[in-house]
């Protein structure tokens, strides 16, 4: 029943978040600066020392390090290799994508955290919900930039939103994935550090080179990382 709880939280979290970024549409390229620094704040503040933690009985920091760089590579080969056939819309369903899988790992990660104990999973819970509103902002985000329809923002989000209770449910038919959590976490990492250096920083400044964009990029970084710490 817990689980049905923090299933139903987290939805509505990630959902108000994209329909935040919605209503200030108009801002857009403030919110994109935003997004820019919470993606940089998860990478660097959330997953990778979620995954040295988690590695740190398997392998060390540098095998970490390792796999955040085969993410950024990788996806930089997708990007690359999907750039010159596909138009934009299809190149933000992409990156939407992503987020909805990270989502997804987020739930998985709630899942395996009540099986270790109740009191760990409840801090996991409290880490992931914090940055859910975040999460939904950048789906959101991430889509419209590149020109697609509201309808199909709209779709994303959604199913970034439903994407953690997918997670918390996997965890009921599958045992804990101790040697490759850590390498899982640092291959998003990697991913995460390209959609903002490459779509969401340049997307939110060219147009709008303000100080106020770059102002909301160091906040959007600065919430993640006061979020981390405080949980």
């Amino acid at each position: 029943m817990l689980l049905i709880v923090i299933a139903a939280a987290a939805f509505a979290c990630t959902l108000m978040g994209g329909l935040f970024a919605l209503a200030l549409r108009d801002k857009l390229h403030l919110v994109l600066g935003f997004s820019a620094g919470a993606v940089f704040g998860v990478a660097f503040f959330d997953l990778l020392p979620e995954a040295i933690r988690a590695s740190s009985t398997t392998s060390g920091p540098h095998s970490v390090l390792a796999w955040a760089a085969v993410g950024f590579l990788l996806y930089l080969i997708l990007d690359r290799a999907i750039t010159p056939h596909a138009d934009p819309v299809t190149r933000g369903g992409m990156a939407a994508a992503v987020l909805c899988l990270h989502s997804v790992l987020d739930g998985i990660a709630i899942g395996l955290a009540f099986h270790v104990s109740r009191s760990v999973g409840l801090v996991l819970t409290l880490a992931v919900l914090t940055h859910d509103f975040s999460d939904g902002i950048n789906t959101m985000n991430v889509v419209l930039v590149k020109g697609a329809e509201r309808s199909r923002a709209l779709l994303w989000l959604v199913l970034d939103a439903c994407a953690p209770a997918i997670g918390i449910g996997l965890t009921g038919l599958m045992a804990a994935p101790a040697a490759s959590l850590g390498p899982i976490l640092a291959l998003f990492g990697g991913f995460f550090v390209y959609l903002g250096a490459s779509d969401l920083i340049p997307e939110s400044y060219h147009a709008h080179p303000k100080t106020y964009t770059t102002v909301m990029t160091l906040a959007g970084a600065a919430v993640i990382y006061l979020a981390v710490r405080l949980v």
